[in-house]
């Protein structure tokens, strides 16, 4: 893909049906937190996420997404190593694991993409900072989703917070445009340089999604061919909103 040329500016109207799927996406995801806990499947946590954004008269935007092979669920379920694209099945959560979900909603033809991390029970300090660590990166970039800023403003913020931090981003995985599509331009990558970049413009929407590692930026895919996990098996974490660009503030649509 072309990032750069496959930007599409948003009306005020198609902002608003945005905002409408990322409520849907954002009540798919708090019922799926009310339901985490030990000895629960990520298979049954998938099924209530789809449950929820059918009710709403909307599509699982995951489910069938071209890969490998088509993905099969509505969510991402990843645990502990694994950073993002993991596969819902039998596995239960376990006391002390630190859980990622990330979720994606079709409503009127416009995707909404979010995700966050949690800990199951009681977790060690360290994971508990490593999840403070990637929830205030995204803070830090959204913050920066102002006109007139570089997409390189974005991603030197998350970069500078989490790596003064003494973690570590990947380089293979990113932020992104979203819209009538899942994966739209500009590309956002979690590491750059301030001033560099396209030029942010009101109508520019973007889910941006800082994954966090605690020993390397270094990551591998699993042999299912979708969970993605860090390479040395240290602990990751991963929090997402889709926000757009207007005249003044961020406006976060997956609130």
């Amino acid at each position: 893909m072309s990032w750069e040329r496959n930007i599409v500016l948003k009306s005020p109207a198609e902002i608003k049906l945005m905002k409408e799927a990322g409520h849907i996406n954002a009540m798919a995801l708090e019922e799926v937190r009310k339901n985490i806990r030990a000895g629960m499947s990520t298979a049954k946590l998938d099924q209530i996420a789809e449950q929820v954004i059918r009710d709403h008269g909307a599509t699982p935007a995951f489910l069938g997404y071209p890969g490998p092979y088509p993905y099969p669920a509505t969510l991402n379920t990843s645990i502990n190593e694994e950073l993002v694209h993991g596969l819902p099945g039998k596995r239960e959560l376990r006391e002390g694991d630190i859980f990622s979900v990330d979720c994606g909603t079709i409503w009127q033809g416009f995707v909404a993409d979010s995700a966050f991390t949690v800990g199951i029970g009681e977790i060690s300090a360290e994971a508990q900072k490593l999840i403070d660590v990637t929830k205030e990166s995204l803070r830090l970039g959204i913050e920066k989703m102002r006109p007139g800023n570089h997409v390189g403003d974005v991603s030197a913020a998350i970069q500078e917070y989490v790596e003064g931090h003494g973690y570590h981003v990947p380089r293979e995985y990113s932020g992104h445009g979203v819209g009538r599509e899942m994966h739209e331009g500009p590309q956002v990558p979690n590491y750059g340089l301030a001033g560099q970049g396209l030029v942010l413009r009101p109508g520019i929407t973007i889910a941006l999604e800082p994954m966090v590692l605690v020993g390397t930026h270094r990551t591998r895919v699993l042999l299912d061919q979708w969970t993605v996990a860090s390479a040395d098996g240290s602990l990751t974490a991963h929090f997402e909103h889709s926000v757009a660009v207007t005249e003044g503030d961020p406006l976060i649509l997956t609130q």
